[in-house]
């Protein structure tokens, strides 16, 4: 049984890898990374971007080996998590916490409204429109999301939070826009992205899906 429950894309965000500057304790460089997105189709102004088997047109990826690739096509971000990262920015007194952040902010290609982690299984399809997106894994984020968050408490937590998002592959292509409603159809169900959070937060490695 397909659910609908006023689920829609509300922003679609795309980026370029450009150089960007990373620190931890005692070391600090840059490197190329495409995390850094933009919204291009938004409920204001909700243009049509083509959806290809490797991700968006216009979208780019620095590191194929943990970002991209067919089972990582798409990131998927829940819109309703966003109150819940500029509090902690604020907590973290980052100069630019009082200005909200944006659909794109987490890296993430399509913003949802209405889709959580907690509803969600491997292998559970998602239908925006003609396209249709498969269930993969949840982000396991790198250093770069410290970087790029301001703050390097970031990586602690979203994983324990377990606000991770969704890596999507590609079933149909097609186009998509902002204001599209959002159908999850299950799939099999034997592996929730919930409980590949959990075993994240509890420090157990996930097997690769």
């Amino acid at each position: 049984m397909s659910i609908s429950n006023g689920m829609r894309l509300i922003a679609i965000s795309v980026g370029k890898a450009v150089p960007l500057f990373v620190a931890a304790v005692g070391t600090e460089a840059v490197v190329m990374s495409g995390i850094r997105k933009h919204p291009l189709s938004t409920l204001l102004h909700p243009l049509s971007v083509a959806v290809r088997p490797l991700g968006l047109a216009g979208d780019e990826q620095a590191d194929l080996s943990v970002h991209g690739g067919l089972d990582k096509a798409l990131y998927a971000y829940p819109a309703e998590h966003y109150a819940w990262w500029n509090a902690r920015r604020r907590e973290a007194r980052l100069p630019e916490a009082e200005k909200p952040l944006v659909p794109g902010a987490m890296g993430e290609n399509l913003t949802l409204e209405g889709v959580l982690e907690t509803d969600l299984w491997v292998g559970d399809l998602l239908r925006i429109g003609d396209v249709v997106l498969r269930v993969e894994s949840p982000r396991q984020p790198c250093y770069k999301f410290n970087a790029v968050m301001g703050y390097r408490h970031a990586i602690k937590h979203m994983v324990q939070s377990g606000y991770s998002g969704i890596y999507l592959s590609v079933v149909t292509p097609g186009d998509l826009q902002a204001g599209a409603a959002v159908v999850i159809e299950p799939g099999p169900r034997d592996v929730s992205i919930e409980s590949i959070n959990t075993r994240q937060r509890n420090g157990r490695q996930t097997p690769l899906f």
